[in-house]
């Protein structure tokens, strides 16, 4: 039985175009599968998590990303009985907004965007699932539901300020309640995510060899985990225990998400899902003992995986292409695509055209902005190594 502050998929916001609702599906439901079938869900299959996409199959992609935090979402949904649905969708959306190459990509771009409004990933996926996608005769976008846009929108907390200019465009034709925090399904989503990328960008760090399994046996968490395996599998193997341990610290980061969550909806006894968004904090949340430790780790991450020396030749070379790409399509508009240059035809200004370019780059994945570069601009071959992270 859901919760009485699990947000009701019997009674939504509705959506910017009225539509009838399915007979069969939840309007939760219809979304996450609207999202499955985007263009961009697909594409990111072939955008870099934290290895570029074509150094090995065994390393995580955003959609294998996508995949892993929409399973944790859902067992701490279930746990909390929030609405499993609409935090799935919101979990598998939340990624969609990301630049080939990573953040790497992102902060290029970003950088390229100041003069005419910045780029954020987070509000390239509303913009993508309002504006983007467009294979609907009646509309742009996919048409979500107002509770599923909120939750893209601001799973990680009141977007406040300096709002992103996608963001800021959308919500001034439907009011997302900025100020606000987001329903505990899309707070559940949140947390999902920081859950997957701290345990597999472990896995991920290990296969490459960037680290040892000896040295994640020192950091906290980690420590109590590796112990407990050698206690119960004396003797195990190298590749087994390691795994046993990790899942272990993917099981100790789940419960004490669903602890402490309970705790904080048990002490603040909301009544609908009205009042969580008015909590004034976020109900879904880590401890904060555990979360001191996950700093240590998130910074261990950092140093060995993330910005370690051979990554910089990567970072460097990623960066390039994307400082290449940009002006080349802002002074080159035929080459882009035939769908494209509608757009640029009815551009206003220099700064429409930009945010066109920019929406374009986004979109492309970490192999086809590869081969664009090299096809349009020509130079040095991507090299191996980590760019990235969470």
């Amino acid at each position: 039985m859901a919760a009485p502050y699990a947000t009701d998929p019997a009674n939504p916001r509705g959506r910017l175009y009225p539509e009838e609702e399915s007979f069969f599906r939840s309007p939760f439901q219809r979304d996450r599968d609207r999202i499955i079938h985007a263009s961009a869900f697909r594409r990111l299959k072939h955008k870099t998590q934290v290895f570029i996409e074509h150094e090995g199959d065994y390393f995580r992609t955003r959609l294998t990303h996508s995949i892993e935090v929409a399973q944790v979402a859902r067992t701490v949904a279930a746990a909390l009985d929030l609405n499993v649905e609409l935090t799935e969708a919101v979990a598998l959306a939340h990624d969609l907004g990301h630049t080939p190459f990573g953040h790497t990509g992102e902060e290029a771009l970003d950088a390229l965007m100041q003069p005419y409004g910045g780029f954020d990933h987070n509000a390239q996926a509303l913009h993508i699932v309002t504006s983007l996608e467009r294979h609907y005769a009646e509309w742009d976008g996919l048409n979500l539901t107002w509770e599923t846009l909120e939750g893209i929108a601001k799973h990680n907390g009141p977007v406040t300020g300096d709002i992103p200019y996608a963001l800021a465009a959308y919500n001034a034709r439907h009011d997302l309640e900025l100020d606000t925090h987001a329903s505990a399904e899309a707070q559940a989503a949140a947390l999902a995510d920081d859950i997957a990328y701290n345990n597999h960008d472990l896995h991920d760090g290990l296969r490459a060899e960037l680290f040892s399994t000896d040295e994640l046996a020192e950091l906290p968490i980690l420590r109590e985990c590796f112990a407990r395996v050698d206690a119960k599998y004396p003797g195990l193997n190298y590749y087994r225990r390691r795994h046993e341990a990790l899942r272990r610290f993917f099981g100790v980061l789940v419960e004490d998400v669903i602890t402490v969550s309970r705790r904080n909806l048990a002490e603040y006894a909301p009544a609908t899902v009205h009042d969580i968004r008015h909590a004034g904090r976020m109900m879904i949340q880590f401890s904060p003992e555990l979360w001191t430790d996950l700093k240590v780790i998130r910074q261990f991450l950092f140093e060995r995986m993330y910005r370690a020396p051979a990554v910089v030749e990567m970072r460097v070379v990623v960066t390039q292409m994307i400082n290449d790409l940009f002006p080349f399509f802002l002074e080159n508009t035929g080459e882009l695509p035939k769908q494209w240059r509608k757009d640029v035809e009815e551009a206003p200004d220099q700064t429409t055209l930009a945010r066109i370019v920019a929406d374009y780059i986004a979109g492309m994945t970490d192999r086809f902005a590869i081969q664009e570069h090299k096809r349009l601009i020509g130079g040095a071959e991507v090299p191996s190594g980590v760019i990235d992270g969470n």
